[in-house]
């Protein structure tokens, strides 16, 4: 995520140091570039469309004002998950609401195989929905986004110990939301 992809595209270190300086036009192709997974991860955490909406413009403006402060310790992209997670954890809060699947979705008709992975899916956002937030925000940047512990430590400014025992109860909290009964614990 923090090189360029293409041939003939600059790296993400190159357009965070352009726009760190007020390049507009770096900023926005740092942004074209990152803009769906930022969304993603709001998305995910916030658990609904209109706040992950509001948490990513949030995100925006805030890489806008303090790229000037990303000091290169990791990819631009993970600097850019921090500050997305954070918006969207604090959309949450802000919101003072449970979060909730994007729309009531009505109970399929009979599905086809294929339509198994959308309702599998589904279920699995009505229960990260239902994880507290810093709970669901481990989740999330670990299995979607598949960043190592070390990583998400940064991203969140915790130790990686905490990471290993937020990830632990929320998967455990997922298990127990996806099969209606208690995870079985292991000794």
């Amino acid at each position: 995520m923090g090189a360029a992809g293409v041939t003939g595209e600059r790296p993400d270190t190159e357009l965070a140091v352009l726009a760190a300086g007020g390049d507009q036009a770096a900023f926005a192709e740092l942004m074209t570039r990152h803009r769906p997974r930022l969304y993603a991860v709001c998305r995910r955490v916030t658990c609904h469309d209109q706040d992950a909406q509001e948490a990513l413009q949030e995100t925006m403006i805030l890489a806008w004002k303090r790229l000037g402060e990303f000091d290169g310790r990791s990819a631009v992209g993970t600097w850019l998950y921090r500050v997305a997670t954070n918006a969207a954890i604090d959309e949450v809060r802000r919101r003072k609401r449970a979060p909730e699947p994007a729309e009531e979705v009505p109970e399929p008709t009979p599905v086809r195989a294929a339509d198994g992975g959308v309702i599998a899916r589904m279920d699995v956002d009505r229960a990260l929905a239902q994880l507290p937030p810093q709970y669901r925000a481990v989740v999330v940047l670990r299995e979607i986004c598949d960043l190592s512990y070390t990583e998400i430590a940064e991203l969140r400014d915790i130790p990686v110990q905490t990471v290993k025992s937020q990830l632990s109860r929320g998967r455990q909290a997922l298990v127990e939301l996806l099969t209606d009964r208690p995870a079985v614990r292991s000794a």
